[in-house]
Formats: C-alpha cells, sequence, structure tokens
C-alpha cells in the first residue's frame, strides 16, 4: 500500500455545546470543511462529537467525506476518525471505511494518522491506502 503525506487547510469550523453543566464534562459538536493538497486534492466535510474534560484534555469521533481525487483517481470516500487533544496538541487515527468509496474510488481501503502541535494554514496526515483488485 501506498503511504503518502498529504495537507490540509481548515475551512471552517463550527462548534456548540449540547451538554454542558457547572461540575460536568463539556461535550460539543463540531461541524467543519477542509481542503486538502497534494496526492489527496479536494474538499470535506466532518461532524465531530468532542469531550472536554476539566483540565483541557479531550477526545472526539468523527465521520468525514472527501469529494475530489486520491492518486490520480476522482469520487469521494469516508474516513472515520478517533483521537485525543490538550490544549496544545491533537493526535488522531483513521480508517478509510470499507464500502464508501465512489466513482474511479470504488474499493479503496487504508488508514491514517496525525500529530499536530499549535496552529498553523496546513497541517500534515500520513495515509496509507489501496483499492481493491
Amino acid at each position: 500500500m501506498p503511504t503518502t503525506t498529504v495537507h490540509f487547510a481548515v475551512k471552517a469550523w463550527d462548534e456548540k455545546p449540547y451538554n454542558e453543566a457547572p461540575g460536568e464534562l463539556k461535550l460539543t459538536r463540531s461541524h467543519n470543511v477542509y481542503v486538502y493538497e497534494g496526492d489527496l486534492e479536494g474538499e470535506s466535510v466532518c461532524e465531530y462529537l468532542m469531550t472536554y474534560r476539566e483540565d483541557g484534555t479531550g477526545s472526539f469521533v468523527g465521520q468525514e467525506r472527501i469529494v475530489g481525487r486520491l492518486g490520480g483517481r476522482s469520487g469521494s470516500f469516508v474516513l472515520e476518525h478517533r483521537g485525543t487533544f490538550d490544549k496544545t496538541s491533537v493526535t488522531d487515527a483513521f480508517i478509510i471505511l470499507p464500502d464508501t468509496g465512489t466513482g474511479e474510488l470504488r474499493g479503496l481501503r487504508g488508514e491514517g494518522s496525525l500529530a499536530l502541535g499549535g496552529h498553523a494554514e496546513r497541517y500534515p496526515m500520513i495515509l496509507t491506502y489501496a483499492f481493491a483488485s
């Protein structure tokens, strides 16, 4: 399976609490739009559910549909995310959900990760992928 580093930028981030009370964990839902460059080119829509602890650490799960081109093929696919964060960093491990590839990306499978620190205009992520024969 080829492994590539792609870069993404945050085009929109809209996070709102859906359960928040004094002395309790804060739970939020975040609707995001990302733009990808590199071996993966395109745009995505992502929904995260996030949990914040009192110490500023937290965790999240999410699903993201990416529409664009990967490895010279066009279509769309869905990533499923699971990660953690603190006040200065984010780690995320994700998989390409099986049977979500459309168009020329039908049969796509794979996984990836990212580890971010601080704020930037673009962020790197590692993606390993293959197409079913």
